[in-house]
C-alpha cells in the first residue's frame, strides 16, 4: 500500500516492516525518526485548501471547551488547511484502523501537564472520528482520564503531572523534590509512555504548585529553574533507566511546546502575540532559533541507557503562531491563550508523527 512517496512491503516479517521515502528504505530497527535520510521534524507548513482535518471538533463528544475554537467563535478557517511537509519525504497519513490494529490490546499512557491534555485529547478524537460507532468509554477520576475502545482492547490513559518529579505537602509547605519521583509508580506496566514537562516550570506567584524547591538535603524558596527543570529531568531519566524495560514498553518524550507571546521572536514587535495570527510563519526556520528547555531535553536524553524517542515538536510548532486559542479558549473570548492549540490543530501532527514512528517501527 503506498502513502504519498512512502511504500510498505507488507510481505516482510512484522520486526522487518520497511518504509521508503525518496531516497530509498530503512530497516525498522533504525532511530524512528529518520526515515532514509529523512527528518520527519524538519520541514515547513503547506496550505492545502482540500485538505480536511482528521475529525470535526463538533462530532468529538468529549473535546474540552478551552481547546474548541471553532465552538468559541473562533471566524477564520484557514488554520484548519495547513498540512506538515517533511523536507525530504512525505509523512503519513493518520490510519486510524492501522492505529488501532498495531496497539490492540496495548495501553498507552501521556504524563504530562495541560500541553500532553492537548496531544491526548487529539488523539482519543482521531481515534473516535475512526470507529464513531465503536463501542468506547471515557472516564475521568481525578488527574487520570482514561479512554476505552472496547472492540480492540486500546486504553489512552492520561495522568495529569506538571513536574513528573514529585511535590509533598510538609510542615513547611508544599515541596518540589528534584530528587523524588515515588508517583512513577503508577507509569509501570504500560506498553506506551508518553512523557511531557516544562511549561509549570516557569510559573510564579498564585499560579506555583509549590512554596519550597529540595535538591538533595538542601531547600530553598526558589532557584534558577532553567537548573530546576534540568536536575528533575534527569532525576527521570535515571527512573527510566531502573524501570523501564525498552524491550516490552515504548517511551516518548513529547518535545518543548512553544509559546508565542512575543513577537520579536518571528521578527516582529515584543507586543504582538498569537492574537490574530491567522497563517503560519514562512519556511522552515524559526528567527528565535530553540528555546533553551530543548537543549536541555536534548542533552538529558542523550545520556539516557534506555532507548527513548523525542517527538521533537518544537520546530515545527514555533512555526504555527497562527494555532493557538488566543481569545477563543472559552465563548466569552476573555484572555490570550497562545500557550495551548486548538483542536482540530496543530497537536493532530503531533500524533500523526507519533504514528509515522509507530510505523516506522514495525510495531505490532
Amino acid at each position: 500500500m503506498g502513502i504519498g512517496s512512502c511504500s510498505f512491503v507488507s510481505s516482510l516479517p512484522l520486526a522487518l516492516v520497511l518504509v521508503s521515502c525518496l531516497n530509498g528504505a530503512i530497516d525498522a530497527k533504525a532511530a524512528p525518526p529518520e526515515v532514509s535520510g529523512c527528518n520527519i521534524f524538519q520541514g515547513s507548513w503547506v496550505y492545502n485548501d482540500s485538505y480536511r482535518p482528521p475529525y470535526d471538533s463538533a462530532t468529538c463528544p468529549f473535546l474540552e471547551t478551552e481547546f474548541d475554537c471553532q465552538k468559541n467563535g473562533r471566524p477564520d478557517h484557514p488554520y484548519l488547511r495547513y498540512t506538515w511537509k517533511p523536507s525530504a519525504c512525505e509523512l503519513l497519513r493518520f490510519d486510524g484502523e492501522d492505529f488501532a490494529r498495531r496497539m490492540k490490546g496495548k495501553k498507552i499512557l501521556f504524563v504530562g501537564d495541560s500541553l500532553s491534555l492537548n496531544q491526548w485529547q487529539s488523539l482519543t478524537c482521531m481515534l473516535h472520528a475512526s470507529f464513531p460507532s465503536s463501542n468506547y468509554t471515557l472516564n475521568r477520576a481525578g488527574d487520570v482520564s482514561t479512554f476505552d475502545i472496547h472492540d480492540y482492547g486500546i486504553s489512552v490513559v492520561l495522568s495529569r503531572n506538571a513536574f513528573l518529579v514529585d511535590v509533598v505537602k510538609e510542615k513547611i509547605g508544599r515541596v518540589l523534590k528534584l530528587d523524588s519521583i515515588v508517583n512513577g509508580n503508577a507509569w509501570k506496566g504500560y506498553d506506551m509512555l508518553i512523557f511531557n514537562t516544562w511549561h509549570w516550570w516557569l510559573h510564579t506567584g498564585r499560579k506555583q504548585p509549590w512554596d519550597y524547591i529540595q535538591q538533595g538535603e538542601t531547600i530553598r524558596k526558589d532557584m534558577d529553574r532553567l537548573v530546576a527543570f534540568k536536575e528533575g529531568l534527569t532525576t527521570w531519566s535515571k527512573w527510566v533507566d531502573s524501570n523501564i524495560d525498552p524491550a516490552t514498553t515504548t517511551v516518548i518524550f513529547q518535545g518543548i511546546s512553544p509559546t508565542h507571546y512575543n513577537g520579536k521572536e518571528w521578527n516582529e514587535s515584543s507586543t504582538t502575540t498569537c492574537d490574530g495570527q491567522t497563517q503560519p510563519i514562512s519556511g522552515s526556520k524559526y528567527p528565535a532559533g530553540p528555546p533553551p528547555p530543548a537543549t536541555v531535553v536534548n542533552e538529558v536524553l542523550g545520556k539516557m541507557a534506555t532507548e527513548v524517542t523525542l517527538l521533537d515538536i518544537t520546530k515545527l510548532s514555533q512555526l504555527r503562531k497562527d494555532g493557538h486559542p488566543s481569545a477563543f479558549g472559552s465563548e466569552g473570548h476573555q484572555g490570550n491563550d497562545c500557550s495551548h492549540w486548538c483542536l482540530a490543530g496543530v497537536p493532530d501532527t503531533w500524533n500523526q508523527l507519533l504514528y509515522t514512528i509507530l510505523v516506522n517501527r514495525g510495531r505490532r
